[in-house]
């Protein structure tokens, strides 16, 4: 009894042998499909962004992290705003150094802040030129790191990093 289970289990077992094998045989049939910066575009322009904050120091740092993400992240090259294949532009609107977000107690009954959030938000896009489309953009993009007291600098640094990171995975991404 038990080998004619066997033997009519049998088809069932070949067949599912069979499906296993026949990805190895043909391929993956899965895979991802648009995406990515247009293939034309192969130099950039960054322009100075708008700064609506009172820190002044902000454009220039935001510009000088956003061209390095561009070259060294997507491969472009810098190009003048006339030349180039896209053209990328903003605006920081909003930049909070110094927010509070892990406390202690002291002894008197007081409060010791022991780590700090930066926030900084911004717009931005890029724009293919050759379409005068948006490849990518981004409106009220808010970057948030913490620090230790004292250590604004460190804080600035790391919010630069995961602004870039944000726009680098957007322009690639385009979902």
């Amino acid at each position: 009894m038990s080998s004619i289970r066997l033997l009519a289990s049998f088809p069932r077992l070949c067949g599912f042998l069979l499906l296993l094998s026949l990805p190895g045989q043909g391929g993956c049939w899965y895979g991802f499909a648009g995406g990515g910066l247009p293939a034309d575009v192969k130099t950039v322009a960054i322009m100075p962004f708008d700064n609506l904050t009172t820190e002044p120091t902000l454009t220039q740092q935001v510009n000088t992290a956003v061209q390095v993400a561009m070259q060294d992240r997507l491969g472009l090259r810098a190009a003048g705003e006339n030349t180039a294949d896209a053209i990328v532009r903003g605006s920081i609107t909003r930049y909070e150094p110094d927010l509070p977000v892990a406390y202690t107690g002291t002894a008197n009954n007081g409060v010791n802040v022991t780590q700090r959030a930066l926030q900084m938000t911004v717009n931005i896009e890029i724009v293919d030129q050759r379409t005068t489309k948006p490849i990518w953009q981004k409106n009220g993009l808010i970057v948030e790191a913490n620090y230790d007291p004292g250590n604004e600098a460190e804080g600035r640094r790391r919010a630069l990093e995961k602004l870039v990171t944000d726009i680098v995975d957007g322009a690639q991404s385009q979902w």
